[in-house]
């Protein structure tokens, strides 16, 4: 087993390489690579001196430790399958909102990831000319405007019309997105009733109660994200959610999913899922 474990822990170290290469050595959470050879090594030398000195080794301890890796095994791959889950969605209903979140520009440049949301977000505009866009990310370190304001500007610029774009602004993470998203649907949806309820009730219609309204919100993010922002959406109190999964970029895809899972282990520790 040290031969298998020293082999994973240099193709990890081998992987950072490449991610430092291709994006830099601020790339979001890149550290984990090292850190994940330097325990794979310990693994290798540990599987080691099990193997020449494992007679002297306490059995509880060596039950613990196989216990303690085995069960961190299971969680990171249980976790990652239902993420490949939420790769695809299999409702075709055109959503009333749909919620596009940010990602890092860079300056004033789109990174991949933010440009691969935007263009799924066209690709939906143009099928479903009635859905509201939330466009939601503030402005982060080394960006010279929001991801909100880029996003705008992109979809405006290819075709999508004003009127089906709203800005949000002030998030920072995924709960945040997902917070200050419902607040502005929930705004825009109290305003869009009461105007409904006027014209109804002068032209003499009975009016429906508010909770027979229902509506459906869509949340569009990279394909590794999907599960992540649903799940918040729906702690929150974001009705009917369904997911809308971007591609991603294909050099860093196994950093997110792997980034994504640790993610999901604290926002579901936390409470925010």
């Amino acid at each position: 087993m040290e031969f298998v474990f020293g082999i994973l822990g240099v193709l990890c170290l081998f992987y950072y390489g490449i991610i430092v290469l291709y994006s830099g050595l601020a790339t979001s959470f890149s550290s984990i690579w090292p850190v994940l050879a330097g325990c794979l090594f310990l693994m290798a030398a540990a599987s080691r001196i099990y193997r020449l000195f494992g007679e002297k080794i306490p059995l509880r301890l060596t039950v613990s430790a196989v216990t303690a890796a085995a069960a961190f095994f299971v969680i990171f791959l249980v976790v990652e399958i239902l993420m490949g889950l939420n790769f695809f969605s299999l409702k075709k209903y055109s959503a009333d909102y749909c919620i596009v979140l940010g990602a890092q520009v860079r300056g004033n440049e789109a990174s991949n990831s933010l440009r691969y949301r935007l263009d799924k977000a066209l690709e939906y505009a143009r099928i479903h000319p009635n859905t509201v866009f939330i466009l939601s990310g503030g402005q982060g370190k080394g960006e010279n405007i929001s991801e909100a304001e880029f996003m705008y500007r992109y979809l405006l610029e290819n075709g999508v019309p004003e009127y089906q774009l709203i800005k949000e602004e002030q998030s920072q993470s995924t709960y945040e997105n997902m917070v200050y998203s419902k607040l502005l649907i929930d705004a825009r949806e109290a305003e869009r009733r009461a105007t409904i309820r006027n014209i109804m009730a002068e032209a003499g219609y009975l009016v429906p109660p508010d909770d027979e309204v229902t509506i459906r919100v869509a949340v569009l993010t990279s394909n590794f994200h999907v599960m992540r922002a649903k799940s918040i959406a729906r702690n929150i109190g974001i009705p009917n959610v369904s997911g809308i999964a971007a591609r991603s970029d294909p050099v860093l895809f196994i950093h997110f999913c792997v980034r994504e899972c640790f993610a999901i282990l604290k926002d579901k520790f936390m409470g925010n899922m």
